[in-house]
């Protein structure tokens, strides 16, 4: 059984490996983006599960990485919204 590694896909704001570049990047665009990875990691879950349990697929263990990436793809995203929402609220408590 091969082993794939798993890939997030960085968007193109971050695959640049250090350059020095400048691209503009709308952060609506890339927050859509991490949002249907999320999906898709989701989406992808449920049609293996869905799969397995009607005996179409034999191997579990295809069945388990599909569900732990889905579960670790939504932790990281609502990590992130944490993250975000903590910054927002420290802004709006910044005396001007």
């Amino acid at each position: 059984m091969a082993v794939e590694p798993v890939n997030f896909g960085l968007p193109a704001a971050f695959a640049g490996g250090g350059k020095n570049t400048r691209t503009s990047v709308n952060f609506g665009d890339v927050l859509a983006s991490a949002v249907n990875k999320v999906n898709e990691a989701q989406l992808k879950a449920d049609k293996l599960t869905g799969q397995f349990l009607a005996g179409e697929i034999q191997d579990v263990h295809q069945v388990t990485i599909a569900m732990q990436e889905a579960r670790l793809t939504m932790q990281l995203a609502l990590e992130v919204r944490n993250k975000v929402v903590e910054a927002y609220q420290e802004m709006a408590r910044m005396q001007v």
